[in-house]
């Protein structure tokens, strides 16, 4: 019985380790979206490139969701905040499911 404790134990840290991955991943997106917007740019870096891709690849479709039920105000969007709260109050509900 002791193993199947420890093995979910471990199952959970994984999804909480998986979800502030993800989290983290959301703010780096808006951060970068932040610098371009305030009129950073940099010269073209194919590395720096291959980095952005990949954020907008893994987190605009799940912001996406977000944008069609939070309309953007003037030039603010919020939908990464609201994004960022469901993740977390997920994370929280599916890790405290699995510790049991």
């Amino acid at each position: 019985m002791f193993v199947l404790a420890s093995i979910r134990g471990d199952v959970a840290n994984y999804l909480s380790d998986l979800f502030g991955v993800y989290i983290a991943l959301i703010l780096i997106h808006v951060l970068a979206s932040f610098a371009f917007s305030f009129g950073l740019r940099p010269g073209y870096s194919r590395r720096l490139d291959v980095v952005l891709n990949f954020l907008r690849d893994v987190c605009e479709p799940y912001l996406r969701i977000f944008r069609k039920i939070i309309p953007g105000m003037g030039m603010m969007d919020f939908s990464p905040i609201i994004a960022i709260i469901v993740l977390g109050v997920v994370s929280t509900v599916v890790v405290s499911l699995v510790r049991g």
